[in-house]
């Protein structure tokens, strides 16, 4: 099973900083991609930023010039540091990673696991 814990979520001011990070363990054989998703209240869950194995990084328009994933492949890590934070950057943040599982002996699986969430609150 490949599981996820994600950290960093708190309470800061408007235009300040956070930096969340998240831990993949398990029975990892390789991992494709991870990425960062936001959810606000009342609104569908979104794409924050990605970056796949060989370091390609996408982000969402309204966080371009503000946030910055990066990951250690090494540790299974991937963290968000995110800048001048806005309103509208509130909402419980998740983890994601897909890639493979298993191992030659029990054979080989896709998954793709999510993070527990972590809240990020605005306030002014």
């Amino acid at each position: 099973q490949v599981q996820l814990v994600e950290s960093g979520g708190d309470l800061v001011q408007l235009g300040g900083s956070l930096r969340l990070s998240c831990a993949a363990s398990g029975s990892i054989f390789s991992i494709n991609a991870m990425g960062w998703y936001r959810q606000a209240p009342g609104k569908q869950r979104e794409l924050v930023a990605t970056i796949t194995s060989g370091g390609s990084t996408n982000y969402a328009d309204s966080v371009k010039g503000r946030f910055t994933i990066s990951r250690d492949n090494a540790k299974n890590t991937v963290d968000l540091q995110m800048n001048s934070l806005k309103p509208e950057d509130m909402a419980v943040y998740y983890c994601n990673v897909v890639g493979v599982t298993g191992t030659r002996l029990g054979g080989y699986r896709s998954f793709e696991v999510w993070g527990q969430g972590t809240l990020v609150t605005v306030s002014s």
